[in-house]
């Protein structure tokens, strides 16, 4: 069956997602997302692209990207070839890094961009792996909450997201918004029941009681679990039968 075309963007802003092959984390090191972030630079100066947002999490990425001087294809062709060849080499793999074909929608209006830009920051809280936005050193949350513009693009003229807010304090409160945005990844996925969660740990885990288990097993367990699963924080804490705390400090 052939591929169904990409919706084209009439405002030339697209939200993208990369994810590893099987899932698998494409972060193994501080490093890698440095060059994760060189070969992003490098397709940007290449294509014209234009960063708006980002959040590189350990097996997907995701980025709010205006279009360049070529197609977005390209630009996250040039990204994801010039990475793969590093993290290849650098940790001894052969084989695809990353899923055949990225995830993209288009965002067409002002709202939805303003919906895209905080479900991509607002990323790392939801995965349970920090408790605050400026925690997370992987996404463009303290560009724009420090005014200090480095993978980002910084011209209010081709990035409207950069004089959206008039302070701090606004900025904060917008990112902090309990929100249900169901962007590019709720799209694609449907979410695992709590009954799906509990089969998935007894029948494939042999797991019946994590208290039983060492706080670096059980930490395992769920950081595992979290991984395979997508499950949310809350289906975790009900079947796992474990406190938000715990699961918090398991998956940080």
């Amino acid at each position: 069956m052939p591929r169904t075309a990409r919706e084209k963007s009439t405002t030339g802003i697209y939200h993208i997602m990369i994810r590893g092959i099987d899932k698998r984390h494409i972060f193994l090191q501080n490093q890698d997302y440095q060059q994760f972030f060189l070969h992003l630079q490098r397709a940007k100066a290449k294509s014209g692209a234009k960063v708006l947002a980002y959040c590189l999490m350990k097996n997907h990425v995701h980025l709010l990207l205006k279009e360049g001087s070529e197609e977005i294809g390209n630009t996250i062709k040039r990204i994801n070839v010039g990475y793969a060849m590093y993290h290849n080499l650098t940790h001894e793999r052969v084989g695809h890094l990353f899923q055949n074909r990225f995830k993209s929608e288009p965002v067409n209006d002002e709202g939805y961009l303003y919906t895209v830009f905080r479900y991509i920051h607002q990323n790392p809280v939801k995965a349970g792996l920090v408790d605050y936005l400026e925690h997370y050193p992987w996404s463009s949350y303290n560009e724009y909450l420090r005014k200090n513009p480095k993978h980002i693009d910084g011209n209010p003229l081709s990035n409207p997201l950069w004089k959206r807010f008039a302070s701090e304090s606004e900025y904060r409160l917008f990112h902090q918004e309990t929100v249900d945005d169901r962007c590019l990844e709720y799209m694609e996925s449907k979410r695992i029941t709590e009954k799906e969660l509990k089969i998935y740990i007894e029948d494939k885990m042999q797991i019946n009681d994590l208290l039983t288990l060492s706080l670096k097993d059980r930490n395992g367990i769920i950081k595992r679990v979290k991984e395979e699963t997508g499950a949310s924080i809350r289906q975790m804490e009900k079947v796992l039968g474990l406190g938000r705390c715990a699961v918090h400090k398991a998956l940080r």
